[in-house]
C-alpha cells in the first residue's frame, strides 16, 4: 500500500523542477492532498499545471490502489502545522492548537508560537507560556487575524443627517 512518503517521492522533483516547496501531503478517506508553497504564493495556473503534472505521475507509477481524488492546493492563510519544520517557520505567528484527550491542561490553546524544536514547541497563551509535545497535538494551525476594512466613503459625520438645520 502507498503511504504519503511513496507520493512525497514522486511529486518533489516535479515541484523542485518548477520552483515550488511541498508543504504536506495528507492521504485521508479517498483524498490525496498535495499542498505546495513558494514565496510569494502560487496562483491557480500554477496549481492547475502542476496538478497536470503530479496527476500523470501518478498515473504512471499507479502508486494508490483502488481511485481516489487528487487536490493540489496551498496550504493557505490558516495553515496546518504538523511538522516540526511547519512550526519552526511560523515563530513569532499566532497559532491555535488542540491537544489530544487526556493531555493535561486545557484542550484548545491560542497564543503566539514562542519556540519548536524537533520534541515539542511552546505557545504563549492566555494563562502563561505552554509547552507542548508534538505526541499531544491533535491538530494545529496558524491564525490568520483579519483587520477590519474602512467603510467606503469615509467617516460619517455628527449633525449633518435628515431633519437638522444648516
Amino acid at each position: 500500500m502507498a503511504t504519503t512518503d511513496t507520493v512525497r517521492a514522486l511529486v518533489v522533483p516535479l515541484l523542485d523542477s518548477r520552483g515550488v516547496d511541498l508543504y504536506d501531503v495528507e492521504l485521508t478517506g479517498g483524498t490525496l492532498r498535495v499542498l505546495v508553497d513558494r514565496d510569494g504564493g502560487v496562483d491557480l495556473d500554477a496549481l492547475g499545471e502542476l496538478s497536470t503534472s503530479i496527476s500523470g505521475a501518478l498515473d504512471a507509477s499507479d502508486p494508490l490502489p483502488g481511485g481516489y481524488t487528487l487536490e493540489v492546493s496551498s496550504p493557505g492563510l490558516e495553515r496546518p502545522l504538523r511538522t516540526p519544520r511547519h512550526f519552526a517557520a511560523v515563530i513569532g505567528s499566532r497559532v491555535a492548537v488542540k491537544t489530544r484527550p487526556g493531555v493535561e491542561g486545557d484542550r484548545r490553546i491560542e497564543g503566539e508560537l514562542l519556540a519548536a524544536d524537533e520534541t515539542g514547541f511552546v505557545v504563549a497563551a492566555g494563562t502563561g507560556n505552554r509547552s507542548v509535545a508534538y505526541a499531544d497535538v491533535e491538530r494545529a494551525r496558524t491564525v490568520f487575524e483579519w483587520g477590519g476594512a474602512p467603510k467606503p466613503g469615509g467617516p460619517k459625520r455628527k449633525g449633518k443627517g435628515k431633519g437638522t438645520a444648516p
